[in-house]
This record gives structure tokens, sequence and C-alpha cells, in this order.
């Protein structure tokens, strides 16, 4: 007993220190013990006790003090410094906490590219939506990169390997390629047996120009690696385009698992070079990217856990 009754009165001590430090704080910030006191809701008495308790429990004078104005001493500045910093960490912790806690509301700008954002998030919107009925999720598809800043956008999904040092970015998925072609494509052309055999093939590529236009390939036994080199008569920046020209017996197309597996599966595509792993143009990784902050608006970090929560493991 004799210990708990010096626990307390040790915490009562530090607790009415921490008082006394934070009333110190709003006196030199106010400039005056009168200003400190309209802010805190005290009296101007009840201010000046704590202050002089301060300084009696600190054995050092913290203010010198005339009938015009407060000026610091050394020793109090020394303080102020340390107690503001202490302060202001406690306040942005009490709003982070307060934010997690807060319900959101309001409107939620996200962008996305076209197929991955049609084909792999939108379907995951009305949950989401569900869980949180007060927010309204504005999704723009868009094939380009968008400047987060100037257009209003409070997240980005980018399927990239190259992403902007100026933004946070998290992964939210795995994003893996497949080498396929329809079964009548493959019936007139033949089946590639290894990534040399590609150069006798019409490979359709993603991109304009040249980009895209080399293909790299991993053997998943050994690890030996093929760059090879492609031509195309068809170069098209849209891989569901691509897709619906496989269909067509128009070549071998090297695409997203999302954009080409209910194909695969059904038989419309067949899948070549199983043995390989195909290191795709844009990185094997789905990112979402937001501006740096702070304090994360808890719509962004709903949004962003809920996209790994579903998109975790997938391809």
């Amino acid at each position: 007993m004799i210990v708990s009754h010096r626990a307390t009165a040790m915490d009562g001590e530090i607790l009415e220190q921490l008082t006394g430090m934070a009333v110190f704080v709003h006196v030199v910030d106010a400039g005056s013990f009168t200003a400190a006191a309209q802010r805190l809701g005290l009296n101007k008495s009840a201010v000046s006790k704590h202050i002089t308790r301060l300084e009696t429990r600190l054995s050092t004078r913290l203010l010198h003090r005339t009938t015009r104005a407060l000026s610091l001493t050394e020793a109090g500045q020394l303080l102020y410094d340390s107690a503001a910093q202490s302060m202001g960490a406690l306040e942005e912790a009490r709003l982070a906490l307060s934010n997690m806690n807060a319900e959101p509301r309001g409107a939620l700008r996200v962008t996305a590219p076209v197929s991955f954002g049609r084909l792999c998030i939108a379907p995951l919107v009305p949950e989401f939506l569900a869980r949180h009925p007060q927010l309204k999720l504005r999704l723009t598809l868009l094939d380009r990169v968008v400047d987060l800043a100037d257009e209003g956008y409070d997240l980005a999904i980018r399927v990239s390997s190259r992403l902007a040092d100026n933004l946070v970015a998290r992964p939210i998925g795995k994003v893996s390629y497949l080498l396929c072609a329809s079964p009548g494509y493959l019936a007139r052309h033949g089946r590639p047996r290894r990534p040399a055999d590609l150069a006798q093939h019409n490979c359709l590529y993603y991109g304009t120009g040249d980009f895209g236009n080399h293909w790299t390939f991993v053997r998943r036994k050994g690890g030996e690696r093929e760059v090879v080199p492609v031509t195309s008569n068809f170069v098209v920046n849209s891989s569901e385009v691509i897709c619906d020209a496989l269909f067509s017996d128009v070549g071998i197309g090297l695409l997203p698992v999302y954009t080409v597996r209910q194909a695969v599966a059904d038989g419309r595509l067949t899948q070549l070079l199983a043995g390989w792993e195909v290191v795709g143009p844009f990185g094997s990784a789905a990112h979402a990217v937001w501006l740096p902050t702070r304090h994360l608006p808890p719509k962004v970090r709903l949004f962003v856990d809920y996209l790994v929560e579903k998109m975790s493991g997938r391809n």
C-alpha cells in the first residue's frame, strides 16, 4: 500500500507538471497571461499559479515579467522549444486517431488504367460502397499518367514498374502475364516451342512505335533468360483490343492474366511456353499511389486497405 500511495503521489506530480508545461506554452504563444487565460477558459490568477508552480518545481525562472510584455529566459526558451514540439506531436496523434475512428464520407476520386480498372477495380466497388455508405466513389479510367495534384485525384492505380519518386506507393496485387494465341492461329502457323521461335510469328504488342517490341522470358527451371525481338503488323495501346485481335486469329499476344484468364479457361485462347515465366512490360505489381501527406485521409486509407484485402494473391 505504501508503494501504491507513493505511485499515486508521483502520478499526481507528473500530471501537474505536464499541465503546467501546457499552460506555459499557451502563455508564450498568446503573449500574455490574460490572452492565455481566455484561450484556456481559466482566470488569470489560475494561469499565473500554474507558471509559478512550474518554475518552483524546475527551480528556475522561465519568464521575465514586466507590466507591458513577457519574454523568455534562456531556460524558458529551452523548455518552450521542447514542450511545444511535444504538444504538437500529441495533437497530430490525436487528429490521426480521430480520423482513424471517423466514418469516412464525401467523394473519393480515383483513377486507374482502362483495362485494369474495368476488369479488376470496378467489380470490387459495390462491396466497398456497401461497407461505407457515406462515401461516393468517382472512378475515372484513363490510359495515361495523371497528375494527382493538378487534376484533383485522391488516389491513382498504376500498373507500372516506373513510379514517380514524389508519390507514396503501396503494392495492392500481383500482375502476371501470359503468352497466348487462338487455336485457329496455331493450327495455321504452328506452335512456338521456345522463345526464339517467336521470330517466325506475328506478335501483337502493346504500345506505340517500337515500345514493347522486345519480350523477356525466364525459364522456370534453371533460370535461363531470353530476350526476344518481335515484329507485328498491329500495334495498339489497349490490351483488350489485342485480346479481340487474338480471337480473330491475327497473331500471338503477351497480355496480363486478368485480361485473358477467362478466355484461356474456356478454350478460346491457348497458353504458350508455359515452362517460361514472362517478364511483363509494365512490371509485376499493381500499386496504389497518392501524394505525400502527414495524415492520410481515412477514405483513401480504407480504399487502399480494401484493395489489398481483395487483390492480394491474385494475378
